[in-house]
Order: C-alpha cells, then structure tokens, then sequence
C-alpha cells in the first residue's frame, strides 16, 4: 500500500477534530441541530488552518446517511465518498483553474439538476478569491437564490479579494492560526500513534516554524521522519529548519532586558555563524516581547491570550521583573522598526545588532518618573533657605542637586537617545 502523508492521514474527520476553530465548529452544529443551514458560507483564513477540511465535514454533516447531524458517522457511504473525494454530488473545485465565465457557467448548469443519490448538491470552492470579477458577477444571481438542494462553500487565504456583493450573499467565518501550545498537544498524540520519539522543545521548535498551522506542523514532523527516523530531538528540528533553540531566544531576550551588550553581540554572532534564519529570528523576538507585554499587565489568568507553552510562561514570569511594561512597549516597537527594514537592508547581521543594543539600551534606561521621584527626594532633603549659602553656584554643575543627579543618571533616560537632548 502506498504510504499517506501525516497531513493527509491525520487529517479531521469531524468537527471534534478540528484544532483551535472552537468559533467555527460550535456554530455550524449548532445550525445543524436546530435546522438553520444557510445556503452559501464564506471561510477565511491563513493557510493550513482547516478551510477545506471544515468544508469537507460540514459536507458530510449534511449528507450523512444518518443525518444531518453534527456528528458524521465517516462509515457510510456518503461519508467515505467525500472524504475519499468521489462523490458526485459534493464537487470540491479549485479556483485557480476555474476562474473563467464559462466554468462558472458550467456550474450554473449543474446547480439545476438535483442530487444523484445524496440530500444536498454541495459545491465546495476553494482560492475563491482567484475568480475574475466577470466570474463573481455571472455567480450573484444563482449565489443569492439557489435551489434548496444546493449549497455553497467557499474557501480563501485572501478576503478582501472577493467581491463585497458576493461577501454580503455569504455567512463568513474567520478562521484564526492555531495556537502553540495547541499544535505542541495535537502533535504529542500523533507522535505517541505513530510511535514517533521526540522531546518537548522538538515538538515545540515544530510548532514555531509553523506558524499557526497544522498542515504546515505535519508536514515538517514528515520531514523529520525522513530525515532522522523514529527518534528526534529539538537539535534535529534547528538543523533541519534553521530555527533558534527556546533555550537561546530566551537568553538574548534577558540579555536585552539586563542590557548585557557582548552577550547580544556572543548571542548573534552565533546564530549568525550556525546558519540560523536572522529574519525569522527577528519575528520570533517580536512573539516572544508580545508574550512578556501580555503577562505584565494580565499575568497568567488569561492564558487565551499567550501564545506559549507552561515552559516558556515560566520564564516569562522570570524576564517580567527586569523592565517595567513601558520599556517592553518601547523594545517592542523597536523590533517591528527593524522587521520593516530587513528586507532592505544589506546587512541583515548588521541591522540586528545595532537594533538589539538599542534596545538594551531602553531596557536599561531612567524612566522620567524615576526622575522626578528622586528628585523630588533630594529637594526633600535639603537644608532650609535661610541656612543655604547667599552665592548661587557660577555653573549649573555646581549646583550639589544637580550634579548628583547628573552623576546618578549619566545623562540615561527613557526615550532620549545621545544627541537628542536639545
């Protein structure tokens, strides 16, 4: 027998299969149950998230031979049929190829004629955003009153390319990327079936390269398989994807937040040397800031919103005491600064550096109400006027207050750079 891609294998079968889509599923069985099936849907997101195969269920939902239920048997036949993608009465067409008038034409054609053997006639249109605009105008009318015995699905990576008139004649679901710590959990129960071993950090350097998808995630754990066998490590995944070990990005994220300057420039020299992606490194950085911007004003309590596993929330907790929230905002945009200039930059190593001791220096910059509070301390502590001495100091250095000031800052404070004080 030929062998079938983990993509493809583990690929949903049921609306319980699908991972991180909780929005989506819940409202089309619950349409389901209570009878309210519209007739044409729109899905929207990222690719690898699911579009095609949540068309897919909800295809078999619909014509399953105990059904419509929100649970599809995926035994009868009806349901093997369009998961085997067979079935005469679910035509999946891809958009790319068919994007003419008379391809849409063709299907206008069809929709007249009723189901061969199944409850529904379902046209499932994936990359609907590549019709031509002659395309959509020639669909509207049969999109806004088809017979009751069809339905649509569409299926696109890009919304705003479909026509409004054909957005507006459509429910639209918004498909997000998967979390992390979801993609490390869904990839531990296919390696434990699949008896494949690997450690933590590996399965969560695969979620990191890919990118809040699943598709993507299965794919390079095939790829691994290939390439190392049965027994993977995190060290197999960065050699492989050229990605940076958990261990190390969190080390030059506290090497920022300490303002430890040849330990960034030690950090990025190694990447650099080891043939790492420095762009990717650089989006990596942009997450991981995000993450420590959210745990220090929500903490863990909202764990939705942290996308990160127990391991890494651990070490944020840590990194969350070496700068207040306002230097995290401040490295932050930093980071997204240079990720907009990398792609024109002749020297990505150079720019990367350059940008992190920028940051280190925010990191370890006064802020100005530390300023002002010490300030106010040392006016606090001075002696009454009366006993002050009658001649003012020649040069504003001379003035005790502001010399200690002068001296305790070194001229360091949030949001001034060297050259900016005037």
């Amino acid at each position: 027998m030929a062998y079938e891609v983990l993509a493809r294998k583990w690929r949903p079968k049921g609306f319980e299969d699908v991972v991180g889509q909780e929005h989506v599923t819940r409202t089309l069985r619950n349409a389901i149950e209570i009878n309210r099936v519209a007739h044409a849907y729109l899905f929207v997101g990222p690719r690898g998230i699911g579009k095609t195969s949540l068309a897919r269920i909800f295809a078999k939902a619909l014509n399953c031979e105990k059904g419509p239920t929100p649970h599809p048997c995926n035994v009868c036949s009806m349901c093997t049929e369009i998961t085997a993608g067979n079935s005469l009465d679910v035509l999946e067409i891809d958009g790319a190829s068919n994007n003419g008038v008379d391809q849409v034409r063709d299907l206008r054609d069809q929709v007249q004629f009723a189901p061969a053997r199944s409850r529904f006639k379902i046209f499932i249109i994936d990359e609907v955003h590549m019709l031509s605009t002659a395309a959509f105008n020639a669909l509207l009318k049969t999109l806004e009153e088809p017979p009751p015995h069809v339905k649509f699905i569409f299926a696109t990576t890009e919304g705003d390319k479909v026509l409004p008139t054909i957005i507006s004649r459509c429910q639209r679901f918004d498909l997000r990327r998967i979390q992390t710590p979801l993609i490390v959990e869904r990839l531990r129960t296919i390696c434990d079936y699949e008896r494949i071993t690997i450690d933590d950090d590996a399965l969560l350097a695969v979620a990191r390269g890919a990118e809040g998808g699943m598709r993507d995630a299965l794919s390079s754990l095939d790829q691994l398989v290939s390439f190392k066998g049965g027994e993977l490590t995190e060290d197999d995944v960065l050699a492989v994807f050229g990605l940076v070990s958990r261990k190390s990005l969190e080390d030059l994220a506290t090497a920022i937040l300490k303002g430890d300057m040849p330990e960034i420039l030690r950090l990025v020299d190694a990447f650099d040397s080891s043939g790492k992606d420095m762009r990717r490194l650089t989006v990596e950085m942009m997450e991981h800031f995000r993450n420590l911007l959210i745990y220090q004003y929500v903490g863990s309590a909202s764990m939705e919103s942290l996308d990160a596993t127990p391991e890494q929330i651990k070490t944020l907790a840590v990194q969350a005491d070496l700068a207040d929230a306002a230097r995290v905002t401040q490295i932050a945009d930093q980071l997204a600064e240079m990720e907009g200039r990398l792609r024109y930059a002749l020297s990505v190593r150079t720019l990367i550096e350059m940008t992190l001791i920028r940051c280190a220096r925010i990191a370890q910059a006064v802020a100005l109400d530390d300023i002002l509070k010490r300030l106010h301390a040392i006016r606090s502590s001075e002696p009454p006027a009366e006993a002050k001495p009658k001649s003012a100091p020649t040069s504003l250095y001379e003035d005790p207050a502001l010399k200690q000031i002068v001296e305790m800052f070194d001229g360091r404070i949030v949001g001034v750079e060297d050259g900016d004080s005037d």
